[in-house]
């Protein structure tokens, strides 16, 4: 057995119920070995096993079968299936108990808040991983956002995911494309759609292709919020299988984006996961998101805003929980699955606005309440528990008023980071109202 050592315990194909010349069965750890799939000599063994399986099947092996063919194949010690077999129809998926190793990404928004703190989890978890950051450094991006990270482990291209040159420069010697890169605050896409359809659909097809030409494993990042919204009093969360409803011209694209993906798993065999993740917050955030923004209005001295009645309902998590399930879901996820990433952090948006006045000294009601945002969705809650049985992953921030004390101390200790976009932001909510 090639997971254990024991001896393995030959069965007869038609015994065995597969398609294949050789299955074995270890006794020990039941680990399942199938070697010869072998449709009329038109399939050989390749030393790459996936990606040459891939290869074969476009080479014409799958043209002449449509049968059901599995294959394991040991040196990965990896379950690989591929299902409706056919022309332009294989879908592989891996589940592998040693995970996929890289040894270079490609971390697209990496100088954006949650790219920017993923890539300082890497670099400091994993310092034999090269990062190459591709950013285009909008207003939410800012190259300051990574200072200090090795220069020979981390290097920084600015440049657009929509060029398709560039990525042909870029994406070759990759492992590994992980992708952040995203137009994503839901008030400017009600303002100006156009630039969240072109960098959010567009840039992930593009993506998409390059890693499918230089056949590289791709994780896509996204949102909790294509499922829609749920009712304040609904027992129910989000879960892989909750259907799209997306609200905003934002979670609109994304959703389009995660389709993408999916479809490029079907289609082309693409070696490609999706996560779903909840409201982040911790260091690194752009002053225009919720939470950064009532902090360092506070430190100016001025009233918070709060939209609406405040009811709404987000699922807070850490970004660094957030960076350790990408990276669990990239070295060992399912290839073609989506994982929901979450922390059980619901909390309405009132109480988090009182929790951060108090946690500086104010009154918990000295804040102005400003007109809602159009179409504002009600409530976010995630179930995150395929993630946690199937990969064992789980939050270390669980306790949110520490992590948020947290927060505000990084705010207070880095005023020059935030201070130069303060005012074009705030200038822009009042024009808006907010």
């Amino acid at each position: 057995c090639d997971q254990c050592g024991e001896c393995l315990y030959q069965k007869p194909p038609k015994e065995s119920g597969y398609d294949c010349q050789w299955f074995y069965k270890c006794m020990r750890c039941a680990f399942l070995t199938i070697r010869m799939v072998d449709r009329g000599g038109l399939y050989r063994r390749y030393p790459t096993d996936l990606p040459c399986l891939v290869a074969a099947i476009r080479c014409g092996w799958a043209n002449r079968s449509r049968r059901y063919a599995i294959q394991v194949f040991p040196s990965l010690c990896a379950f690989v299936c591929i299902r409706n077999v056919g022309i332009g129809k294989a879908v592989a998926e891996t589940v592998s108990e040693q995970g996929f190793k890289p040894k270079h990404i490609l971390v697209t928004g990496g100088c954006g808040f949650i790219g920017a703190n993923f890539v300082r989890y890497v670099a400091r978890n994993h310092p034999d991983v090269h990062i190459t950051v591709l950013d285009k450094l909008t207003y939410a991006g800012n190259p300051a956002n990574i200072d200090g990270l090795p220069r020979s482990q981390v290097e920084l291209v600015i440049g657009d995911i929509c060029d398709a040159s560039l990525l042909e420069r870029i994406v070759p010697g990759c492992d590994a494309i992980v992708h952040f890169a995203a137009e994503s605050h839901n008030d400017n896409s009600i303002f100006d759609p156009e630039p969240f359809i072109r960098t959010n659909v567009e840039g992930t097809m593009r993506l998409l292709e390059a890693a499918r030409k230089y056949d590289v494993r791709f994780h896509h990042i996204s949102t909790d919020e294509v499922y829609g919204d749920l009712a304040l009093d609904d027992p129910c969360k989000f879960t892989e299988s909750t259907p799209y409803k997306p609200s905003s011209p934002y979670s609109a694209s994304k959703a389009a984006s995660d389709q993408l993906v999916r479809a490029w798993v079907r289609t082309y065999g693409l070696r490609a996961t999706i996560s779903n993740c909840s409201n982040n917050y911790g260091p690194y955030q752009h002053v225009e998101k919720f939470i950064p923004r009532q902090i360092t209005s506070i430190m100016e001295g001025a009233r918070p805003k709060l939209y609406g009645t405040g009811e709404n309902v987000r699922d807070w998590i850490h970004t660094e929980d957030h960076s350790s399930a990408v990276w669990e879901i990239l070295t060992r996820g399912r290839i073609g699955e989506t994982y929901l990433i979450g922390a059980d952090g619901e909390m309405s948006n009132i109480a988090v606005m009182r929790m951060i006045l108090r946690l500086m000294g104010c009154a918990e009601d000295s804040f102005d309440w400003v007109r809602d945002r159009p179409g504002h969705d009600r409530r976010y809650a995630i179930d995150s528990s395929k993630l946690r049985t199937e990969l064992g992953w789980k939050p270390v921030h669980t306790d949110f008023e520490a992590g948020l004390q947290a927060t505000i101390a990084w705010y207070i200790d880095n005023r020059a980071w935030w201070e130069p976009a303060k005012a074009a932001t705030e200038a822009r909510y009042r024009a808006q109202g907010q």
